[in-house]
């Protein structure tokens, strides 16, 4: 696909920002091809545990936000864990000196509304400046895929690491429609929300299904086998005779013993929904039990203060340069 190409695709993903998509991570020189289960990558699209490998900016991003998380990043130790500590000051809700595991669940659950009801905030009036009470589907396909009746069909169907214009056009059509609940293909603020954040909408499960199902199959045969299921996670950095690290084995064993529940070699849809939405998984609840396992050094299942500041770089990040005056700074802090 031509630089010019990509620069267009990047173009499509900056004004839709849908969270399956799952390429807005893209650099000018290629389209990522991990696949974006939802809930478990950060904003950069990098997984939470990789390889045995754990991403911080995960944690970072759930207790802060992806924006906010950003702020942290330039700070020194110091300011990072004073900012902390007034973060940790409006947790406490009771006001007791600890941190339950109630407490830290209602923060993260608060910081991905914040963050969902901005995002869609700037999005909304992006498309719809003159704020009218809906957006319609031919207005946000000119501003997204517009570019696309420049282009000849083959552009169109052009595929880099499985993806096209055609299919993502295709992918958001179909997502729009799902979120359109009143079926005039306009979208209220709230439906656009779902548009833009299926994940966290009860009734849009069936399309996150859809689309993680669609992006994990690529023989196109309606279910997902094991080489499929471990693509999605590693690939060989040389040839096929490469020896497979030790977590690629225990995912492999993974697969047959807990994802394929009906032992047939493969995942079906509703194997594949038992794994990426399971029932009654709380993410603000399991994210929380992570954060107070890594930082709860007495074992009393509360956290001090003390402790959350001691293992700051769990919860935020920090750069440990003196940036002195240049340091940002935000109003609540």
């Amino acid at each position: 696909m031509a630089a010019t190409g990509i620069h267009r695709l990047l173009l499509v993903v900056a004004l839709t920002a849908t969270a399956a998509t799952a390429i807005s991570g893209a650099s000018a020189s290629s389209i990522p091809e991990e696949v974006a289960v939802p809930l478990e990558y950060d904003s950069l699209h990098a997984k939470h545990f990789d390889g045995g490998e754990h991403n911080a900016q995960f944690d970072h991003e759930a207790f802060l936000g992806p924006d906010e998380s950003k702020k942290f990043d330039g700070l020194t130790p110091e300011e990072s864990r004073r900012r902390l500590g007034l973060i940790v000051d409006r947790i406490d809700e009771d006001k007791d000196g600890f941190v339950t595991l109630a407490e830290l669940k209602n923060w993260i659950a608060y910081t991905q509304r914040r963050y969902i009801e901005e995002d869609v905030g700037r999005l909304w009036k992006q498309h719809n400046p003159e704020n009218n009470n809906t957006i319609s589907w031919d207005s946000y396909r000119e501003t997204v895929y517009g570019f696309m009746n420049d282009l000849s069909s083959d552009e169109r169907e052009q595929e880099e690491n499985g993806i096209s214009y055609k299919s993502l056009l295709k992918r958001d059509r179909n997502r729009w429609a799902s979120a359109d609940e009143d079926l005039d293909d306009n979208l209220t603020r709230e439906e656009f929300t779902a548009f833009l954040h299926p994940e966290e909408h009860p009734r849009m499960k069936e399309v996150v299904l859809r689309e993680t199902f669609s992006d994990l199959d690529k023989d196109h045969d309606g279910k997902i086998s094991v080489d499929e299921y471990i693509g999605d996670m590693y690939r060989a950095a040389g040839g096929e005779e490469d020896e497979e690290p030790e977590w690629v084995a225990n995912e492999r064993e993974s697969f047959s013993e807990h994802r394929d529940l009906d032992k047939d070699g493969y995942l079906n849809d509703e194997e594949v929904k038992q794994w990426i939405a399971p029932h009654d998984f709380d993410h603000s609840e399991a994210e929380a039990k992570h954060l107070l396992f890594e930082a709860d050094a007495d074992h009393d299942d509360k956290l001090t203060k003390e402790e959350i500041l001691e293992k700051y770089d769990v919860f935020v990040g920090s750069q440990a340069t003196d940036f002195g005056e240049a340091l940002a700074r935000h109003d609540e802090f």
